[in-house]
């Protein structure tokens, strides 16, 4: 794939072939940074202060551009996401290494390994656990990712709201949390949330 410089044009005809083929198609690895960099130039046009009728309506045409710019990034995105979901559950399925992931920008392969993960782990919990006649069983997940892979911890959290400061921390297994503000909200490993709760740093939020 040729180097594509991003315009409106650009990502118009982008967003068509998107919409005309079935698979997810190639994109520049550094789609997202360029289109951030040419909204960043359009948003420049409108800064621009001067009582000249021409640049006021060339500040128009940007303006009608630009909601335009955003229709078409929202759409292309919700196209691309609803490929790659089905690519993930063809991976979940068939586990399968036959799925071509080349196609996939840096940002969206982590997308696409972590709901890969999280459906191996559902599939693994519930239907694999009605198979073999056990009651299915979950609890919270967090995400961890290690050597380029994502992998499901399994860990029990509890929801507290915090009554005060709470200055960042370390957890048990060196992971930052915080800082926190008087009513926040925020899903923690039990053990750590019991220590807030005991020192009236926080309360538990039940659910209903």
């Amino acid at each position: 794939m040729q180097e594509v410089v991003i315009t409106y044009e650009t990502l118009f005809e982008l967003l068509q072939r998107e919409k005309d083929r079935n698979d997810l198609q190639k994109l520049e690895p550094s789609f997202f940074n360029d289109t951030i960099s040419y909204i960043k130039e359009k948003k420049k046009i409108l800064e621009a202060k001067t009582d000249s009728p021409f640049a006021n309506e060339e500040i128009k045409k940007t303006e009608r551009q630009l909601e335009n710019i955003y229709k078409i990034i929202k759409e292309l995105y919700g196209r691309r996401e609803k490929k790659i979901i089905t690519m993930a559950m063809d991976r979940s399925r068939t586990q399968s290494n036959l799925i071509d992931t080349s196609v996939l920008l840096k940002e969206e392969k982590v997308f696409f390994d972590t709901l890969t993960a999280l459906l191996d782990t559902y599939r693994e919990q519930i239907l694999l656990a009605v198979l073999n006649e056990r009651i299915p069983f979950l609890q919270g997940f967090e995400y961890k990712k290690q050597k380029e892979e994502v992998k499901l911890v399994v860990k029990s959290t509890k929801l507290v709201r915090f009554t005060g400061h709470v200055p960042k921390f370390v957890g048990t297994e060196l992971e930052e949390y915080g800082p926190f503000e008087e009513e926040d909200i925020a899903n923690l490993p039990i053990e750590i949330a019991d220590v807030l709760i005991n020192k009236s740093k926080a309360e538990e939020m039940k659910e209903e």
